[in-house]
């Protein structure tokens, strides 16, 4: 059992194909890991430490850069299945035979590729803040993102202020707490995001924005779905959805909040993730 927080916990490099991919890796030693899959233009250290500690008090947790991304070698592809093949890869990889995934926002659309494509590999599946593919305005990721970086630079803040979380008051205390928890990591913190990723990844939700839906019947592991009220970036009636889509999934919404809905309430989130990890 590793008892090192989130905030300590060393940066590690394995060779995926000949890409190095960086990754960290807390919580016990054994068990079906967790495999953490980073939203739009994130790197490892904008996993919120809360979500990733408290989890990792019962599970073996493993955060990762997708190819591309941070510290991570090669570049960003342009479409969420190909992301999705890098994620089976760095997992296997690793020598994993089976894992949970925790997906959020792009991540989710990640694991749903992962589940998809390696359905033996995946045991169970949290989606927080995201959708299926072909969900109406999903495409309309460069307007969104466009008008919150507009925002952000008008009053010399971080654009997830506008996009995450909503602009209440309970909503901004909530930003200003998830921004000061980012910053608690102060030594081996990772590369930041570079343009080629934003594009690509930015490009890669258009497409699947843009795409013919995915059969979502065949994704057939107990799946988790939670979202906030008032989702800006993915609408909380497309997680709804995609909840009605899955065959065996369950769907959480949480009030007063938004794309960063899992941030704000991190304290039900976790131990609901946990109580459905440990079914």
């Amino acid at each position: 059992m590793s008892n090192v927080p989130w905030k300590n916990v060393p940066t590690r490099r394995i060779d995926v194909g000949g890409v190095p991919f960086v990754y960290r890796e807390l919580g016990p030693d054994s068990g079906v890991p967790v495999i953490f899959l980073h939203h739009l233009m994130a790197v490892l250290d904008d996993w919120d430490p809360r979500i990733i500690d408290g989890i990792a008090a019962q599970r073996r947790v493993i955060a990762f850069d997708n190819r591309g991304v941070g510290a991570s070698g090669g570049a960003v592809p342009e479409t969420i299945e190909a992301m999705g093949r890098d994620a089976i890869a760095f997992i296997r990889a690793l020598g994993f035979k089976q894992v949970d995934l925790l997906g959020f926002s792009l991540g989710g659309g990640v694991a749903q590729m992962v589940a998809l494509q390696a359905p033996d590999l995946v045991r169970r599946i949290i989606l927080a803040g995201t959708g299926p593919k072909g969900g109406g305005g999903i495409d309309e990721i460069n307007r969104v993102a466009a008008l919150a970086y507009l925002k952000a630079a008008l009053t010399w803040s971080d654009p997830r202020n506008f996009l995450f979380f909503p602009r209440t008051p309970e909503g901004k205390r909530a930003a200003k707490d998830y921004f000061a928890r980012l910053k608690e990591r102060t030594a081996d913190r990772d590369k930041p995001i570079s343009l080629q990723a934003r594009r690509a990844q930015l490009q890669a939700i258009r497409t699947a924005g843009l795409s013919a839906p995915d059969d979502l019947s065949l994704i057939k592991q107990p799946v988790f779905v939670a979202n906030g009220d008032h989702d800006l970036m993915v609408a909380s009636s497309l997680s709804a959805d995609m909840a009605r889509r899955l065959p065996n999934a369950t769907l959480t919404i949480y009030p007063d909040s938004g794309h960063g809905g899992v941030f704000q309430h991190h304290r039900t989130f976790v131990p609901a993730v946990l109580d459905f990890l440990a079914d």
